[in-house]
C-alpha cells in the first residue's frame, strides 16, 4: 500500500483535476469527431445499405433503408450526440488511466493487481461487445425492423433520431452484457459464485439467454435469434471456465 498521505481536501482537489482532465479529453475527441462529420456518419449509417459487410457475409437480399428528419434542430443534435459518444468511447482508455491513477495509491499490491485485471478486462470486453453489436446485432435488427411491414399500404418512415438512439442504446446494452466474464470472475474471487451452480443451471441460463436475445432483436427469424444468442451463450460458458479456474486458484492458495 502506498505511503502517500494527504488531507481530505487534497484528495478532493486531486479528484477535481482528474475529472477536469477527463472532461477535456472527451471534449477534444468529440470536437474531432464533430469536425470529421462525413467519416463519422459513413460508419454510423453503413448498416442502412445492403453492401454492409454483415449483409454480404450472410447473403442478404439487396435493400436500402431511407432515414428522414422531422425536426429543425434534429440533425444537428444527432451530430452532437454521436460526436460526444464517439469522443467518450475514444477517450475512455485515458479516463480509465486517470481514475486508476487516482485510486491506485490507496490499494494494496494484490488489490492493485486485481484492479488492473478488472479495468483492462472490463474495458476490452465492453469494446468487444460494442463491436459485436455494430457488426452483428444492430445490422440484423435494423434490417428486420426497418423493412418490416404489417401491410404494403403502410410505409415505414424512420427518423435519424430513432436510428441513432437505437444504435447508442444497443451498444451500451451489449457492451454491459459482455461484462459477464469479468463480473463472474469478481464474484468467484469473493467466493460468492460457484461454477457448479452455473453448470447445474445451464439449461435455465440458455432459456434466459434466448429470452434476452429475443428482446434485443424482436424478430421471428430463427437465424437472427441464433446469431445474437450464440455470443451470449459463449460468454456464459467462458464464465463457467473462469469461475472454475478462479475457485481452484483460491483453494490452492488456502492450502
Amino acid at each position: 500500500m502506498s505511503n502517500e498521505t494527504g488531507t481530505f481536501w487534497d484528495h478532493l482537489d486531486e479528484l477535481r483535476h482528474c475529472i477536469l482532465k477527463a472532461l477535456a479529453a472527451i471534449v477534444v475527441f468529440a470536437v474531432a469527431a464533430f469536425a470529421f462529420k462525413q467519416p463519422l456518419f459513413d460508419v454510423v449509417l453503413a448498416p442502412t445499405h445492403s453492401d454492409f459487410v454483415t449483409y454480404r457475409l450472410i447473403g442478404a437480399p439487396d435493400f436500402h433503408l431511407s432515414l428522414m428528419n422531422t425536426g429543425l434542430t434534429e440533425q444537428f443534435m444527432i451530430h452532437v450526440k454521436l460526436s460526444l459518444y464517439g469522443g467518450l468511447l475514444v477517450a475512455s482508455p485515458y479516463i480509465i488511466y486517470l481514475l486508476f491513477g487516482f485510486v491506485a495509491p490507496a490499494l494494496y499490491d494484490h488489490e492493485r493487481r486485481h484492479a488492473v485485471k478488472v479495468v483492462v478486462g472490463g474495458y476490452a470486453m465492453f469494446i468487444v461487445g460494442t463491436a459485436v453489436n455494430y457488426f452483428v446485432v444492430f445490422p440484423l435488427t435494423v434490417r428486420f425492423l426497418g423493412t418490416y411491414q404489417v401491410s404494403p399500404d403502410v410505409a415505414n418512415m424512420l427518423t435519424i433520431q430513432s436510428y441513432a438512439d437505437t444504435l447508442i442504446s444497443m451498444s451500451l446494452v451489449i457492451g454491459v452484457i459482455f461484462e459477464l466474464p469479468v463480473i463472474s470472475w469478481l464474484l468467484a474471487l469473493a467466493g460468492i459464485l460457484k461454477w457448479q451452480y452455473m453448470a447445474q443451471y445451464r439449461k435455465h441460463a440458455v432459456v434466459t439467454i434466448l429470452i434476452v436475445a429475443a428482446i434485443i432483436t424482436p424478430t421471428t427469424d430463427a437465424f437472427t435469434l441464433f446469431v445474437v444468442a450464440l455470443p451470449i451463450w459463449l460468454l456464459y460458458e467462458a464464465s463457467i471456465v473462469i469461475v472454475r479456474l478462479t475457485t481452484m486458484g483460491r483453494e490452492q492458495t488456502k492450502a
